[in-house]
């Protein structure tokens, strides 16, 4: 287990990049950290594999504080914990076996050994044909194969990836999001994925926390916190397309609030159903939904003309199973 406990960074300039944040990421969890530009997603990762050095709080791992190792014993413990970086930081002047290799030649290991284990690992990545070609020689998905299976040659109980797809092209991206997943069942190892990309999030993650402005603003099962979030910075991340509109309106507006959690089939006209059987007139204001992990999630905003039809279209959402409630937005 990772536990991050009160975790603060400060830098020279009197910047705070990172207050007073707290996590919990269990063993075998593919955890997402998500958040805009200058959230603090980037310090996060550093300081969890302490390439940054924070102002306070602590990062255990397995129950060790990190920040209390002295250099030796932290060069050990980073072993376990390897980084996965947006611009792949291939070695261009190597080949893809020895990129893959390179982490072994800083230690004792076989060379015989070695050479297998790095064929294996190209192997593991889809790129056993490519262990003589050159990083030059790749397209942007190959290099980040690549650039995988390097972090994977330490053995590592951790695998740290800062913004992994963000060079991507969408079809490249499902491969490597893909091949993440694969070797987090088949290898049982703990994944945190920074991003700004919800998609990232929804398609592999588990567990998700939103940072803003240095701060955790949620945290949870990624499916709670897409079905029903709760702070503004996490409501935006859900409604990018509209929900600045709602909570800047200058006048008090009611709504019901209509979540899809996975567990009613959305092939149902539910919504149409419920306006000729309750004989209300409903408007849409909002609608977005969403599939994670085979699944569909997601929300509507419906605006109803009073409050007698809107008992009337809550009555017969719970009745049918939905999750629904009114709400209020205003400036």
């Amino acid at each position: 287990m990772i536990e991050i406990s009160n975790l603060s960074k400060t830098y020279s300039n009197e910047v705070e990049a990172l207050k007073n944040v707290n996590l919990k990421i269990c063993d075998g969890d593919i955890y997402g950290i998500i958040g805009l530009s200058g959230a603090g997603k980037s310090t996060l990762v550093r300081c969890i594999d302490l390439l940054e050095k924070p102002s306070s709080g602590t990062i255990k791992i397995d129950d060790i504080d990190l920040t209390a190792l002295n250099d030796k014993q932290l060069r050990g413990k980073r072993k376990e914990i390897s980084l996965i970086f947006q611009n792949f930081n291939l070695l261009e002047q190597k080949t893809c076996l020895q990129n893959v290799l390179f982490p072994l030649t800083l230690g004792s290991h076989d060379k015989k050994q070695a050479i297998q284990k790095g064929m294996d690992l190209l192997s593991l990545v889809g790129l056993q044909d490519k262990a003589n070609s050159y990083p030059s020689q790749l397209s942007g998905g190959q290099k980040q194969r690549v650039a995988i299976a390097r972090a994977l040659a330490t053995d590592p109980k951790v695998l740290l990836c800062d913004e992994p797809t963000s060079a991507l092209d969408p079809q490249t991206t499902t491969s490597i999001l893909q091949l993440l997943s694969d070797i987090n069942k088949k290898m049982h190892i703990t994944i945190i994925i920074i991003t700004h990309q919800m998609s990232v999030v929804e398609s592999i993650c588990n567990k998700v926390a939103i940072l803003s402005a240095g701060t955790v603003a949620e945290n949870g099962k990624v499916d709670e916190v897409f079905s029903n979030p709760q702070s503004n910075a996490a409501k935006k991340m859900v409604f990018p397309e509209g929900f600045d509109d709602i909570i800047n309106r200058k006048e008090q507006k009611k709504f019901i609030r209509v979540v899809f959690d996975g567990e009613i089939l959305t092939e149902r006209p539910i919504i149409a159903e419920m306006t000729t059987q309750t004989q209300t007139l409903t408007s849409i204001f909002y609608a977005s939904t969403k599939s994670i992990n085979g699944k569909v999630y997601g929300s509507m905003l419906l605006s109803v003309q009073n409050q007698e039809q809107t008992d009337k279209v809550l009555d017969y959402l719970h009745s049918n199973g939905l999750i629904a409630k009114e709400v209020v937005f205003n400036a």
